[in-house]
């Protein structure tokens, strides 16, 4: 049962419109007999058709920090970095976890119940260090997005300048973003399903030139349990770069209201994590790994500095050749450069309605929306390849507040009542969210004694 006190939280998300109760309950009694399968597999099997929310992680954390980071690690260390993105995105998905359990049992609006069950000023806080990240992080993504788009038109004969590209990803984002908000579930549903088609080219792109080039199974298993921190302040920062780049605050944010989004509740609670295992946690690591090891046998191999888009296009170069190569990457990480620019905008949607109090279907939200693509402007800073991961470890510092926020309300009974977590279970979560919160905490305050 939900405590009394938490009568007063807004609840729901008028984002889409409300599914109606006849489709509701059909899905929460097919949840029932997927959970009532014998078998593992099939239990699974019956999942998989539902996954939804973990893809939308996956898509904004695969952006230009993790692309950046991921072949600068293979490309300048090798395989001896290979530990950070599985650590960094498991200990993501065991406080996304978390998260998920409250949303779904309480059905509140999270800036609502940290407003009201933590303190209004963490609240204000926590929104607006995800506003600023969002518009941030939007400008290494316009930066990236239009080199590769630049390489690509390259390669056809084509010299292009950056105004007519930033114009087309700008009107592109733009379009998908507002349709996505139009109250439409049908639109949910198809952008969800496009981010898992450019997850799996993604992976499926570096996995072939991975069994092409082969792996060095001594040094993959050094790089993954030797956890080897570089020496250098560049190599920390690199590290930093992965570590903030696998779960950033405004995925605290963003996971929970889509959750709200498509009406999960407590029958919901086991298709939410195992779509955090199979939507979230395994496309991001196998992605990641397969980049650096791809890398790792390319430009590290043969000694390739990575400056930009086409010195990065080389790690596919055994397998089709570097022309091809370049135009297989460059769209490669486009795709992720461009998913993660319109969730971004999504989200200064998202928390400016929260914290001002408009509703999310008007000129106010529209144009708040439009508040991310501050970050157009990246695209003409020609910004090195290396930015993306800078940006990616200045978000470590904003991620603590949240963790630490999500964790109070993990063993707060007058928030959550009789379903808080008690005996050996709650002392396995709260140590793994203790563990959490103590990495970003760690990483916040190495990059924050960097500057000085």
């Amino acid at each position: 049962m939900i405590a009394d006190k938490s009568q007063d939280l807004r609840r729901g998300f008028p984002l889409i419109k409300e599914r109606d109760a006849q489709s509701l309950e059909a899905e929460r009694a097919y949840l029932r007999e997927v959970d009532g399968r014998p078998g593992l597999i099939s239990r699974w099997r019956g999942y998989w058709r539902l996954t939804g929310p973990g893809w939308l992680q996956s898509a904004i954390t695969l952006g230009a920090g993790s692309a950046g980071s991921t072949i600068l690690a293979g490309a300048a260390f090798g395989y001896k970095l290979l530990w950070v993105n599985p650590l960094a995105m498991f200990l993501g998905v065991v406080v996304f976890s978390a998260i998920g359990r409250q949303t779904l049992l309480t059905h509140a609006r999270p800036y609502d119940v940290f407003r009201k069950r933590l303190h209004p000023a963490l609240a204000l806080f926590w929104g607006l260090t995800v506003f600023v990240s969002s518009v941030v992080w939007q400008f290494p993504q316009y930066s990236l997005g239009t080199a590769v788009l630049r390489d690509i038109l390259s390669v056809a004969g084509l010299s292009v300048p950056r105004l007519p590209i930033v114009l087309v990803l700008l009107v592109a984002s733009t379009a998908v973003c507002w349709s996505y908000g139009r109250g439409s579930r049908r639109a949910l549903r198809t952008f969800e399903r496009l981010l898992k088609y450019m997850l799996f080219f993604m992976v499926g792109a570096f996995f072939l030139v991975v069994v092409k080039t082969g792996v060095d199974f001594k040094a993959l298993f050094g790089g993954l349990f030797g956890f080897h921190i570089p020496g250098t302040k560049e190599g920390v920062t690199l590290v930093l770069g992965q570590l903030g780049a696998a779960v950033g605050v405004n995925m605290t944010f963003l996971f929970p209201y889509t959750l709200l989004a498509r009406s999960w509740g407590r029958e919901h609670l086991r298709l939410k994590n195992f779509d955090l295992g199979v939507s979230m946690f395994l496309p991001f690591v196998l992605a990641t790994s397969f980049v650096t090891i791809a890398c790792a046998n390319t430009l590290y191999a043969r000694g390739i500095q990575v400056r930009g888009a086409v010195d990065a296009a080389h790690a596919l170069e055994p397998l089709i050749g570097l022309t091809l190569g370049r135009i297989v990457f460059s769209f490669g990480i486009l795709s992720m450069c461009f998913t993660t620019m319109v969730l971004e905008m999504l989200i200064c949607g998202l928390v400016l309605s929260e914290i001002l109090g408009f509703e999310l279907h008007g000129r106010a939200y529209k144009m708040s929306t439009m508040l991310a693509n501050i970050g157009a402007f990246g695209a003409f800073a020609a910004l090195p390849f290396w930015v993306p991961v800078a940006t990616s470890s200045l978000n470590l510092i904003m991620i603590p507040a949240a963790y630490l926020g999500f964790f109070f309300l993990h063993n707060m009974k007058s928030y959550l009542g009789e379903d808080v977590v008690r005996g050996p279970k709650a002392a396995l979560w709260n140590a793994l969210l203790i563990l959490a919160i103590m990495v970003v905490a760690a990483g916040a305050a190495a990059k924050i004694i960097s500057f000085f």
